[in-house]
């Protein structure tokens, strides 16, 4: 059965999709910089220090163009024509730093902005905008070994395919034969698809620089694609997890298992997810504890005691969400399990909603505790 707390998760996201920061109204100042997911040599979209965005797009013939922006694009910012046929917009406040999500809706047609780069979310692909982070240090490229991500292709008899999965190898990898390594099974949202975590949330990079700084254990992480967006928007109740649960556990488990070098028993495995992919995460640990020893819900609902009744417990229970999200149940629920006797972490992200940001801190937060 799907608990009270993750059939509330999409309406959670519908409240804070428009992302904007609830700061008192001040001058913006126009110190404007292209955007660092902008297409090559495009000039905007644009954002400033104070995280407001500014938008400028070319429709000569066009009669209104809005910019939505957030998880199903419920926000917006309407643009000004001008008499070069270019319609130009700034947000009316900053937005919240990291990375979101939007689109151009011309004349009631949905559009991409060729000015930046495209990223799969909201079941299409999106535009993406990043405004820059305080704490953005701990996804940044710098001159530290790296380690891989690739494409892999495994049979799945259940669905009668070839799926893809993404796997981060740690550096090193390929020059040590003989090391094996413990796996986090890592899940996208709703509407996303297994280029998130890589693409959005540059996980790769947040374990590149935590493994240089000394921090982890490396382990491998694979994302695939979760089924979710046979499930429409509002249409949780619906949700049926039978499905992925079979292509994770029976299929994709044995095949990395089989063509990594893997430590291959539950105390070196572990399972999170993010908003729709921490509801398939608590669903399947729930159903196949004896599989993974380490469980994380971002922004995806919460275990309570009676959940784990009964099942093999756990090493780690990692529950996290962004501060304007509802971190007092999060942190309830981790105070609740450790009174039960459960290793329990709870983290909140700091002036974060549900987006990129509050996962991309999330999962720095997670990755140190995993494989203890």
């Amino acid at each position: 059965m799907i608990s009270r707390s993750l059939i509330t998760l999409l309406a959670v996201a519908l409240t804070s999709a428009n992302c904007f920061s609830q700061a008192p109204q001040t001058a913006v100042l126009d110190d404007f910089k292209p955007s660092t997911l902008n297409q090559p040599g495009q000039e905007y979209p644009q954002v400033n220090s104070q995280g407001y965005a500014r938008f400028r797009i070319k429709a000569p013939q066009a009669d209104s163009v809005k910019v939505s922006l957030g998880l199903g694009g419920r926000g917006g910012t309407r643009l000004t024509k001008g008499d070069d046929g270019f319609w130009t917009g700034t947000t009316e406040g900053p937005m919240d730093e990291g990375f979101h999500y939007y689109h151009l809706t011309v004349d009631g047609g949905t559009f991409n902005d060729p000015g930046t780069l495209n990223y799969y979310g909201s079941v299409r692909w999106e535009s993406g905008i990043e405004i820059p982070a305080h704490d953005q240090d701990f996804y940044a490229l710098k001159a530290v070994p790296h380690g891989n991500v690739q494409q892999i292709l495994f049979p799945s008899k259940s669905t009668n395919t070839s799926r893809r999965a993404y796997v981060y190898t740690p550096p090193g990898y390929e020059k040590d034969k003989s090391r094996k390594y413990p796996v986090l099974y890592l899940q996208h949202g709703w509407g996303e698809d297994e280029t998130a975590w890589s693409n959005q949330g540059h996980a790769n990079l947040v374990m590149d620089n935590l493994i240089a700084e000394g921090k982890i254990k490396p382990f491998l992480i694979v994302m695939t694609y979760g089924m979710t967006n046979e499930v429409k928007f509002g249409k949780i109740r619906e949700f049926k997890i039978d499905p992925f649960q079979t292509v994770l556990v029976d299929e994709l488990i044995p095949y990395v298992d089989a063509n990594f070098r893997t430590i291959t028993n539950r105390d070196n495995r572990a399972m999170a997810g993010l908003s729709m992919g921490g509801m398939e995460t608590k669903m399947i640990t729930l159903n196949k504890p004896e599989v993974f020893g380490y469980y994380g819900l971002l922004s995806g609902g919460v275990y309570a005691p009676d959940d784990l009744k009964d099942k093999a417990k756990p090493k780690l229970i990692f529950l996290s969400c962004g501060s304007k999200e509802r971190p007092d149940g999060v942190q309830k629920a981790a105070a609740d399990l450790k009174g039960a006797g459960y290793n329990a972490v709870s983290y909140i992200s700091d002036k974060t909603a549900h987006e990129f940001q509050t996962w991309r801190r999330s999962l720095h937060e997670l990755a140190p505790l995993l494989f203890k």
